[in-house]
């Protein structure tokens, strides 16, 4: 029987994983298990990340309305409990984006959450 060998698998599995590790510096870019470590290092951070810009997206937009409540002499957290009570069911990413750019509109939400707290 003939022997046979990987060597095509191989290489195409060489290729992909330094194609991926193009643009690293040093070894990175051209030793293949430093290449294996940090590819796979990067794709850990790379998923752990992409968990983490969500909690700093709302964190950023969390911001920008309490700036905007504080505007109005109110703050954050009695604003979105005012919304809450009157069941106004919109995120913190739209309440950013109309903050910014509907002044006015913000204004009614703001008028509509202080309306529901003193019913309440």
């Amino acid at each position: 029987m003939a022997r046979t060998s990987n060597a095509v698998a191989r290489h195409k599995k060489k290729k992909r994983l330094m194609k991926a590790v193009k643009g690293q510096r040093g070894g990175r870019s051209k030793l293949l298990k430093i290449a294996k470590d940090n590819i796979r290092r990067s794709l850990a951070f790379s998923y752990a990340h992409r968990k983490k810009r969500a909690g700093d997206f709302r964190k950023l937009w969390i911001t920008r309305i309490s700036a905007a409540c504080k505007m109005r002499g109110l703050n954050y957290s009695t604003f979105m409990n005012g919304l809450s009570i009157a069941k106004v069911e919109l995120n913190r990413k739209q309440l950013s984006q109309l903050a910014i750019e509907a002044p006015a509109t913000f204004d009614k939400l703001v008028e509509i959450s202080k309306a529901a707290r003193s019913a309440a």
